[in-house]
C-alpha cells in the first residue's frame, strides 16, 4: 500500500508534496514532527506514531495520534518516514511504536508465501506472520489497495479492462510505480508470476503519488500505481484495471504496534477508531486533504470530534 495525488502543474505537485510532508522537520525522516501530552491514564512513557510517506498514511497517523491524546496518552509524531522497508526497521529498533498499515501487503512483507486474499483470512494470516515484538489491533472495514491505473482512452484503445487483458500487450508498455515495485510481489514480480506479464520498461516514481499521476497524464508511462481511494482517478479520466486473480489481496487499514507498548487504554482508543472507519469515510477524508488541501491534522480532529473519539 493507499494504497498520492494532485494535478499535473508543477505548482500543484509542489503543493501536494508540501501537504504530504506537513510539519516534517527537514532532512531526517525520523525527526520529531510534533509532541503533545495531556494528563490522565495512558502510557507514562508515551507512544511515538509514525507514517509512511503518502498523504493517506499521514492522515491515519494523525487520527491515531488524536484518539490517543484524547485518552491522556503522551504522543510524539514522526510522519512521512518512507516506504515499508524503512519504517518496519524503525518499529523494530524503537524509533517509532505505532503506524497505520494495510493487512494484505503487510502480510506479504513478513510472509512471502501468504495465500489468503479475503479480509478475514488475510487478517488471520497476518497475525501469525508478525515477529514476536509486533502486533496488530482490530482491523477496520476501510480498505485501500494498490491499483494498476491507465488513462481511460489508452485502456479503450487497447481494449483492456483488467490486468489479465494486458497479456500480449504489456511488452509494448511502460509501467511506473515506487522503486520497491522492482522486488515486491505487488509490483513487477507479481505481474510476471501471477499474470505472466513483462513490461517494455519500468519507471521508478512514487507510491501512488503526484509523480505517478503526472507521468500518467503526460504520457511518460502507460500504466502506473495509484490507490483505490485516490480521488484523482475519477477526476482525471483514469481507470483502475480489475484484478481477477487477486494479486492485490484484501488491504484493510489496521494499527501495527510494538507489542510492549500496547495496553488497554491504547488498544481501546485505536480499536474505537477502526470501528468508525470504512472505505467511503476514508476516501472522503482523503479528498479533504488531497483535493480540498485541508491540513491532515485538522481533518483528523474533525473526524474524531464527529465520532466522539476526540
Amino acid at each position: 500500500m493507499k494504497l498520492t495525488r494532485m494535478t499535473v502543474t508543477v505548482a500543484t505537485v509542489a503543493a501536494l508534496l508540501g501537504t504530504a510532508a506537513c510539519g516534517s522537520s527537514g532532512g531526517d525522516p525520523l525527526a520529531t514532527k510534533t509532541s503533545s501530552s495531556s494528563a490522565g491514564g495512558g502510557s507514562s512513557s508515551g507512544i511515538t506514531v509514525g507514517s509512511a510517506d503518502f498523504p493517506e498514511s499521514a492522515l491515519l497517523a494523525e487520527i491515531y495520534a488524536g484518539a490517543l491524546e484524547a485518552k491522556g496518552v503522551k504522543v510524539t509524531k514522526r510522519l512521512n518516514i518512507g516506504a515499508r522497508e524503512a519504517y518496519i526497521p524503525a518499529l523494530q529498533d524503537g524509533s517509532i511504536d505505532l503506524i497505520p498499515e494495510y493487512t494484505g501487503v503487510l502480510t506479504q512483507y513478513f510472509n512471502k508465501n501468504a495465500k489468503a486474499t479475503d479480509a478475514d483470512g488475510v487478517y488471520t494470516e497476518l497475525k501469525s506472520s508478525l515477529p514476536a515484538t509486533l502486533t496488530v489491533l482490530d482491523k477496520s472495514a476501510a480498505e485501500d489497495k494498490d491499483a494498476l491505473v491507465m488513462k481511460k482512452s489508452k485502456a479503450d484503445q487497447l481494449g483492456v479492462k483488467s490486468i489479465a487483458d494486458l497479456k500480449g500487450k504489456s511488452q509494448d508498455l511502460t509501467v511506473g510505480g515506487p522503486p520497491e515495485w522492482k522486488t515486491r510481489l505487488t509490483g513487477l514480480p507479481g505481474f510476471k508470476k501471477i499474470y505472466g506479464l513483462e513490461f517494455k520498461s519500468f519507471r521508478p516514481l512514487d507510491a501512488g503519488g503526484p509523480l505517478t499521476l503526472a507521468a500518467l497524464k503526460n504520457g511518460q508511462i502507460d500504466a502506473g500505481d495509484l490507490f483505490t481511494t485516490d480521488p484523482n482517478i475519477a477526476a482525471n479520466d483514469l481507470v483502475a484495471l480489475e484484478d481477477p486473480k487477486s494479486m492485490y489481496a484484501a488491504q484493510n487499514v489496521v494499527p501495527l504496534i510494538t507489542k510492549s507498548k500496547s495496553n488497554d487504554t491504547i488498544a481501546g482508543a485505536l480499536n474505537a477508531v477502526s470501528a468508525k472507519l470504512d472505505t467511503a469515510t476514508l476516501a472522503a477524508l482523503l479528498k479533504e486533504v488531497v483535493v480540498d488541501k485541508k491540513d491532515a491534522s485538522a481533518v483528523a480532529k474533525e473526524f474524531l470530534g464527529k465520532n466522539g473519539l476526540g
